[in-house]
């Protein structure tokens, strides 16, 4: 099973091609430049690195969100492009569970992960995983135990501590924005790196292709958390009215 995965949530934009359990090629591209400038060529870059053309790809693996609206639209939009005209299905891969996989690949079974992704405005988004004994990047590696959602990172870690969740990992840019929060009210809590992300969203993607859950381009649709700042103030005007 063949994936081309892309994540453009942050300025970062990262590429992969992953067969099966195993990274063929990874790149993450010069943020000085737009995703807009950036794309198709990076994709093209990292096919070329793992010797194989866009008609070798099964799955188009895309990073869902939450992340830059501008960069969510960009990569989802994309990726749709190339699968409808390969004619092939896509995974849509949250940024939540990419990076929690990363944890788990370094955590112990049954560790508590926290994710927190910059949202900015002072705020994160967030979502808690336990590690579970399933095998590396199987769907049921993670189990769910706080749904994705958008607070400032005072309360959300507050919300959490006093329902009995302690993180044993954090996770994510958020988490490195505002490590000193986690310092602070969960000393034990350890504060991972966030690396590119396209290699995991492959490698999860390549998994869930391989159980069925693919759909078609037409049906993968952004991951906000929080609603875009277009329409909240559209709502605003229309109120005023």
């Amino acid at each position: 099973m063949r994936v081309l995965a892309l994540d453009t949530t942050t300025r970062a934009l990262s590429a992969a091609v992953v067969e099966d359990d195993r990274v063929l090629a990874e790149y993450e591209s010069d943020t000085t430049r737009t995703h807009a400038e950036r794309l198709p060529a990076d994709l093209l870059a990292v096919l070329a690195a793992a010797r194989i053309d866009v008609g070798g790809v099964d799955v188009f693996a895309v990073a869902a969100g939450p992340g830059s609206f501008t960069g969510l639209r960009i990569g989802i939009a994309t990726m749709q492009g190339l699968a409808f005209v390969q004619q092939k299905r896509m995974v849509a891969v949250p940024v939540f569970d990419a990076l929690a996989h990363v944890a788990a690949d370094r955590a112990a079974v049954d560790a508590v992960v926290a994710t927190w992704i910059d949202a900015h405005r002072h705020d994160v988004f967030s979502a808690v995983y336990r590690v579970s004994t399933a095998t590396r990047y199987a769907p049921d590696r993670l189990i769910t135990i706080d749904e994705p959602a958008v607070g400032d990172p005072h309360s959300t870690l507050a919300r959490w501590l006093s329902t009995g969740v302690t993180p044993d990992v954090f996770i994510g840019s958020g988490a490195q924005l505002y490590s000193e929060i986690v310092a602070d009210r969960a000393p034990r809590s350890i504060v991972y790196t966030t690396p590119p992300l396209a290699a995991m969203i492959g490698l999860v993607a390549a998994r869930r292709a391989a159980a069925g859950e693919t759909v078609d381009p037409a049906a993968v649709q952004p991951l906000y958390v929080r609603r875009p700042d277009a329409e909240i103030a559209r709502d605003h005007i229309s109120k005023r009215r």
